[in-house]
């Protein structure tokens, strides 16, 4: 699991470079092999060969360890996600009982992690940068965990296998705000843009890792741009319906088109946003997606009750009838309350004064 990780990260970086590049109307890498896919190999040695230095005031311990306690909790995530019916079904633990909960609790230690590095850096603006990621991702797992109680709802589990079992329909489409939520709050998560201001190059140099190189800094590297793939494989799992699609295909093939397509999106987001600024991002958590993460769930719960009311459940859950019928109940409260949100929220909070002249302007016109 950890070499094919590696690897499918090392695509990923080649990637992600080259679809930013079209974005931006450049060619991206195309040096080093066929269409530049060499060029992560070349990162990695290039990093490999630079000097591992520590800075003189730096706490050697914590500045060491937190690499690592960046990039375990990544790859820990992977052990519970079931890619596929041509997998054993109790193979990497995917049938774990409590995989959705393993899964919020591994997250939660990448604040930890982040906060180690600049801590350890004893740099202004590393420590600059932990802090506002340790504030930034302590704020968005609770809109994360709030998109996550919406699914245990409808699926009545906490097994990843029963949850892409329970969704006969795909609960993107079942609860569109639900996933909105996700998927923004897991975009921050990341550290991604619009979100990155632990890094905030602009500003802070290079955040929580400016003083890590050689092998640290690629420990480091590796892990920020392994969280759009676990990422990825979450999302799917969750909302898109695992490994479920057509007989004429494996279910681990669907699997990983979905995956594409998450990813895709992610890069879009990364290439199309500016960054928002911190008291925008943490004002976006608490007064937009704690909100919208609250009315979710009250929403799913009652037409879960509902369901149960008018014995639309079958072995606990819901029928596909039903499901249907939610979707487009939901989705029409979605567009409404985006609607709402953007003339209401979305105004101007201040109305610019109309200009008025100034005296001086006036002075010589009509005059002796």
């Amino acid at each position: 699991m950890i070499n094919v990780m590696v690897m499918a990260t090392a695509f990923y970086t080649w990637f992600e470079r080259r679809m930013i590049a079209r974005f931006q109307v450049r060619r991206g890498p195309n040096r080093n092999g066929p269409f530049g896919m060499l060029q992560p190999f070349a990162d990695v040695l290039k990093l490999i060969m630079k000097e591992d230095t520590i800075p003189d005031e730096a706490d050697k311990p914590v500045f060491t360890l937190a690499p690592i306690a960046l990039l375990a909790p990544t790859l820990m995530i992977m052990i519970v996600i079931p890619f596929g019916t041509f997998i054993n079904k109790d193979a990497f633990l995917s049938n774990l009982n409590i995989g959705i909960l393993f899964i919020v609790g591994v997250t939660s230690v990448n604040s930890i992690a982040i906060f180690m590095a600049g801590w350890g850096s004893r740099n202004k603006y590393a420590i600059l940068g932990s802090m506002r990621g340790a504030a930034m991702l302590i704020s968005y797992e609770i809109p994360m965990a709030l998109g996550i109680t919406s699914v245990l709802i409808l699926s009545g589990s906490l097994a990843m296998t029963e949850i892409v079992r329970s969704q006969s329909v795909w609960f993107i489409l079942v609860m569109p705000m639900g996933f909105f939520v996700f998927m923004a709050a897991s975009t921050a998560e990341m550290s991604r843009t619009p979100f990155d201001q632990i890094e905030a190059e602009s500003e802070l140099g290079s955040g929580y890792n400016t003083e890590y190189s050689g092998i640290k800094f690629a420990v480091l590297f590796l892990a920020e741009f392994m969280a759009p793939i676990v990422t990825a494989a979450v999302v799917t799992t969750l909302f898109l319906g695992g490994s479920q699609g057509f007989d004429f295909l494996p279910g681990g093939i669907w699997f990983a088109l979905k995956m594409f397509i998450v990813i895709f999106v992610l890069l879009w987001f990364r290439s199309t946003w500016p960054r928002l600024r911190i008291d925008q991002i943490m004002g976006f958590a608490w007064k937009t997606l704690f909100g919208l993460g609250l009315f979710n769930i009250f929403l799913v719960a009652v037409e879960f009750m509902l369901a149960r009311e008018f014995n639309q459940t079958n072995n606990g859950s819901l029928t596909t009838d039903y499901m249907l019928i939610m979707s487009a109940v939901n989705w029409i409260i979605t567009i409404a309350v985006i609607l709402i949100m953007a003339n209401v929220v979305g105004r101007k909070k201040y109305t610019r004064p109309e200009p008025t002249p100034s005296p001086l302007a006036n002075m010589g016109i009509g005059g002796n």
